[in-house]
């Protein structure tokens, strides 16, 4: 078979599923086997696929027909012009997060701040991000251990150096720092069954559930930050679309000031700010 035979009958079967993107996953499943990018497959399309090749395509077109997300299949991910490893103790990356992890960088230089946590680090893209991109000592967090080894990995990956803590939010964490940072789990509990099978069957679960009502997390996060927050520090906070006047209440209340709701590229809100007051 030829690679541009393979991408069409790859297509051709994801299609059939009802498989969204297919053409592009079609694309990352042949590039991927052969080794080719999406532009060397468009240049040779008549480059013969060996048993092997073929091999590796017909198993990774099973996963994804299972709905196995493209990024665990093909093991990374792109987040903030990095690449990173992903996997099934992680959640995937994704573009709302970016725009939170642009949001804190533009803070951290306006206000040069120097020390900054992430709670809840997953892969850690925002904490190697972070580190990549600002003169930060930064540390991170998770409750999970393989998310841990998956983010030190990340770390090494893209030649940073982070900190990290195995801690359930902050319960491991005993130093003041100038940012903290969090995407914590925000859907609602009962919202998680009706999400795509993608993410409601394979993303971590503990990385999704919010509580009942979503905001089970940003409690704790804006009752507790205060005491690892150095004086005038920033509480950056990715939220759900529908979540800032709830999130920002729950800021106001513990003593927050400066707080502002800010959007995505999609126009919706999607990062929420406080400062501490004193």
């Amino acid at each position: 078979m030829k690679a541009k035979e393979a991408v069409i009958e790859v297509k051709k079967r994801l299609e059939e599923s009802n498989i969204p993107s297919a053409l592009l996953d079609a694309q990352l499943i042949v590039g991927k086997a052969t080794g080719m990018t999406r532009a060397l497959l468009l240049a040779y399309p008549d480059r013969e696929l060996d048993e092997k090749e073929n091999d590796c395509i017909c198993d990774m077109l099973k996963k994804r027909l299972s709905r196995i997300p493209m990024q665990y299949i093909l093991g990374s991910c792109e987040f903030m012009g990095l690449e990173f490893d992903v996997n099934e103790s992680t959640l995937i990356p994704r573009n709302d997060t970016e725009t939170v992890t642009e949001k804190a960088i533009e803070i951290i230089k306006s206000k040069k701040y120097r020390t900054v946590l992430d709670i809840g680090t997953g892969s850690g893209a925002i904490a190697v991000s972070i580190a990549k991109y600002t003169d930060t000592k930064v540390t991170a967090t998770d409750i999970s251990q393989s998310a841990l080894d998956t983010a030190r990995q990340n770390a090494k990956k893209n030649d940073v150096d982070v900190v990290f803590v195995k801690s359930d939010l902050f319960s491991d964490i005993k130093d003041k720092f100038d940012v903290i940072i969090s995407n914590p789990p925000y859907i609602k509990r009962d919202v998680i069954k009706t999400l795509m099978p993608e993410v409601r069957d394979h993303e971590p679960i503990t990385a999704l559930d919010g509580g009942e009502d979503g905001l089970d997390f940003y409690r704790v996060i804006a009752r507790e930050a205060p005491k690892h927050l150095n004086k005038g520090g920033a509480l950056i906070l990715e939220i759900g679309y529908d979540q800032g006047s709830a999130v920002s209440e729950l800021m106001k209340i513990n003593n927050f000031d400066e707080i502002s709701v800010n959007k995505d590229l999609s126009g919706l809100d999607r990062v929420v700010i406080g400062h501490k007051i004193c």
